[in-house]
């Protein structure tokens, strides 16, 4: 194995399998405690503790570096959230990380950064979390970007079965380190990976997609478009997350689409940073739906891009032309049409 980029991807390894095991533990309770951020999208304890544990990680190997990651601790300095806070506290100490509310708070909050730097990591503590909370697919995501390229990319996928067919093993650490390929090990063997490569499927008999549960997500209509015009009919393989992207990087679907579902979305590098660079060391092409190479030079969000195709080798010009082919037209700049 290539040795770049060891100690970082040894850390981040570390520290995701620490953070898989604390959500594992709260999806176990069968009452997951959940807090209604200001943009009323879902966040649970486990996101705040699963962000702890890799910042305080991270920060205490690479104290230079900055983090983009997707919570703050905003919320939990209101006193009515204290007893949250409280459970936060309670699940980091099961991890033997015992800290007072501050220092908790200081951990979430290392991951406050926003601008663009040349070495940066960006972290999503659960992606995924209406899976999560449904008891289904969710993912740990965590990137470092050096001079606005990936170099290393980790997903844990505690849900994750080892293989397609393999229901009874579950929990899965996915990694790539740029130049070195793709690899998979289980959450609770360290010792033993395994290269992954997509597939090399070009039937489209012998093709699947693989797309978001949520249609707010990801147009599954335009989804049913391209499948149809391309001609591939075998049922779309839907889980949350970046889970997809460790689906495709190990040949058990050809085709991951995140189509806009509504006009002028910008993507998170969050949302994406972990699982692209998997896919491209398995073998597979990323870009966004026009084709255009995804950039992560702008902060918080692929503002430079639309959606995003990932696909094995064989598919991805035909898919993004037929995407391009069926997406709708903008609406015209220069209308005078009010509704």
């Amino acid at each position: 194995m290539s040795q770049a980029y060891e100690r970082e991807r040894q850390a981040a390894l570390d520290a995701v399998r620490v953070a898989a095991g604390v959500c594992r533990r709260v999806q176990a309770t069968i009452s997951v405690d959940v807090l209604e951020k200001k943009d009323r999208s879902p966040v649970t304890v486990a996101d705040y503790a699963s962000q702890a544990v890799i910042c305080r990680a991270l920060a205490e190997q690479f104290p230079e570096d900055p983090i983009i990651g997707e919570e703050d601790a905003a919320e939990l300095s209101r006193a009515e959230n204290i007893p949250f806070l409280t459970r936060v506290r309670e699940e980091l100490q099961q991890a033997d990380l015992d800290a007072g509310e501050d220092e908790i708070r200081r951990w979430i909050n290392l991951g406050g950064a926003t601008n663009f730097s040349d070495r940066f990591w960006t972290l999503d503590p659960i992606d995924g979390t209406k899976g999560f909370l449904r008891g289904e697919q969710y993912a740990i995501s965590l990137a470092l970007i050096v001079n606005g390229r990936i170099e290393l990319g980790v997903l844990g996928c505690p849900n994750l079965p080892a293989n397609d067919t393999d229901g009874s093993s579950l929990g899965c650490l996915f990694w790539a380190v740029r130049g070195a390929g793709s690899h998979v090990a289980r959450l609770d063997d360290s010792l033993r990976e395994t290269p992954i490569r997509v597939s090399n499927a070009q039937d489209p008999e012998k093709t699947r997609f693989c797309e978001s549960v949520e249609s707010a997500h990801s147009s599954h209509g335009l989804s049913a478009k391209v499948a149809d015009r391309l001609q591939i009919t075998r049922e779309p393989k839907r889980i949350d997350s970046q889970a997809k992207y460790a689906v495709v990087a190990r040949g058990e679907a050809e085709i991951y689409m995140r189509l806009p579902a509504k006009a002028g979305y910008k993507e998170k590098i969050w949302d994406h940073a972990g699982g692209v660079l998997i896919v491209e060391e398995a073998g597979g092409t990323v870009t966004d739906v026009t084709g255009k190479p995804l950039e992560f030079t702008h902060g918080c969000t692929l503002e430079a891009n639309a959606g995003i195709i990932a696909t094995n080798q064989e598919w991805h010009e035909r898919v993004v032309t037929t995407v391009l082919q069926e997406r709708p037209a903008p609406p015209s700049t220069d209308s005078h049409t009010h509704s």
